[in-house]
């Protein structure tokens, strides 16, 4: 049985910071190269299986084993879902210093503390804050990378609650092969191969559905991709 949707106060999102026209200008600039560089570097090819690209607001959810995987896929997602799609990274890696945080910026990051959680600012809650009405997001449920790029690790309980403080929002696993041969643990520098990028049919919380049994059919809805 599918939760039944109440009405909720629409809400939106907290604006951008403002910056001069020159760097906004430059960001774009790179992120269009950052675009370039990952289809040049991956190789990706995209799939999408029983799921057609739509600006509706969804959590892409996929397997993580990689520093390269949010940015890949961002870029993997046509220019209008680009546009409205913010991926999740992580701040102590993203945020480690200013050419790091220019870069995040360039492809619209948000970047969440993982190590310093205050109360009543959980990375959930600053998710749903930041999205508003208008962004999806790219999340990475295992939390840490998976670098041998076999077994997906435990999801973490934050799709969980994503989907139980927003069951509007349409979750979409992702299955991504090959990613981590490109950037291995302690390279600075990504090695060309050519990847897959797998996107599936959306799922719900259903109503009533526990969050261990939840998280275990997200991941198992993630590694079904893997054989198609």
């Amino acid at each position: 049985m599918v939760a039944v949707l109440q009405p909720r106060e629409k809400t939106t999102p907290p604006a951008l910071p403002k910056v001069a026209p020159t760097e906004e200008l430059l960001r774009r600039i790179t992120g269009q190269s950052i675009i370039l560089l990952a289809r040049a570097f991956s190789g990706y090819t995209v799939r999408w299986v029983d799921c057609q690209p739509d600006t509706c607001q969804r959590v892409y959810f996929a397997n993580h084993t990689s520093h390269l995987d949010a940015v890949v896929l961002w870029s993997a997602l046509p220019p209008d879902l680009r546009r409205l799609t913010r991926p999740v990274a992580a701040k102590d890696y993203w945020g480690k210093n200013r050419f790091r945080r220019f870069l995040a910026s360039s492809f619209n990051a948000m970047l969440i503390d993982r190590k310093q959680i205050k109360v009543h600012q959980s990375p959930v809650d600053i998710m749903i804050r930041e999205i508003g009405d208008l962004y999806s997001l790219i999340i990475f449920p295992e939390g840490g990378r998976n670098e041998d790029g076999t077994e997906m690790g435990e999801f973490k309980s934050g799709l969980y609650y994503l989907a139980k403080k927003r069951p509007d929002l349409e979750l979409v696993p992702v299955y991504m092969q090959n990613m981590n041969r490109i950037l291995p643990r302690g390279e600075y520098m990504p090695v060309p191969l050519l990847s897959s990028i797998t996107i599936g049919p959306p799922i719900w919380l259903e109503a009533g559905e526990p969050k261990a049994e939840f998280l275990a059919r997200a991941r198992q809805a993630v590694r079904n991709l893997q054989d198609i």
